[in-house]
């Protein structure tokens, strides 16, 4: 079941002293619907991972731990294939299935894809929350982050301005993951996939 109306994303972050910590291969919470994405720059190295599930009130909630981003600015959207060969542009462009623009700075936009900005510290390491409306984990609905070909979340180089088209001038793609659900055993515990599907190897 879908909410009407423009979904609000809140965001929250705060650096983080052990990457290794945030992103532990069990996670012993029982959890509703949820997908993981790992996230890797151009060399292969993993740089985060992003973990997506969907709550009861059917707003999805995503946490994303970086360790290794350039510090600074950079634009995170969901695009529209889960592909992350090398250079990222198999990924597509922004995940919009509903062809809005771009950005919530236009009355036409944003895409359901769009994300808060990533402000990240010096020592590269951050974790955020999202909150959204726009995206599930339905394999059938149109705004689905799984089924059909997939789906992938990127960093970027720059900030997005959150009004430039397509891409809130964003520019290049420093780091992408695919977006693939984990498992769910019978006491309702989440069981992490140690590499997602990717082609960035």
């Amino acid at each position: 079941m879908k909410l009407n109306g423009l979904a609000a994303v809140v965001a929250a972050g705060f650096a983080v002293a052990s990457f290794a910590a945030m992103a532990s291969k069990e996670d012993q919470v029982p959890a509703g619907p949820t997908a993981v994405a790992v996230m890797k720059d151009a060399d292969g190295k993993q740089v985060g991972r992003v973990v997506l599930t969907e709550t009861p009130s059917h707003i999805l909630h995503i946490t994303a731990s970086f360790d290794g981003l350039p510090p600074g600015v950079h634009g995170f959207h969901v695009h529209e294939t889960g592909l992350c060969e090398p250079t990222f542009s198999a990924a597509g462009g922004h995940f919009a299935p509903e062809g809005n623009e771009h950005g919530v700075g236009v009355a036409g936009g944003p895409h359901a894809g769009d994300l808060p900005n990533l402000h990240v510290p010096e020592n590269g390491k951050l974790v955020v929350e999202y909150f959204t409306e726009r995206l599930d984990l339905a394999p059938d609905d149109p705004d689905s982050l799984i089924g059909g070909p997939g789906r992938a979340l990127i960093v970027h180089a720059d900030p997005d301005d959150y009004h430039s088209q397509p891409t809130g001038d964003a520019g290049g793609r420093i780091a992408c993951g695919v977006i693939v659900p984990v498992t769910q055993n019978a006491d309702g515990f989440q069981s992490y996939p140690e590499e997602p599907v990717s082609d960035t190897k």
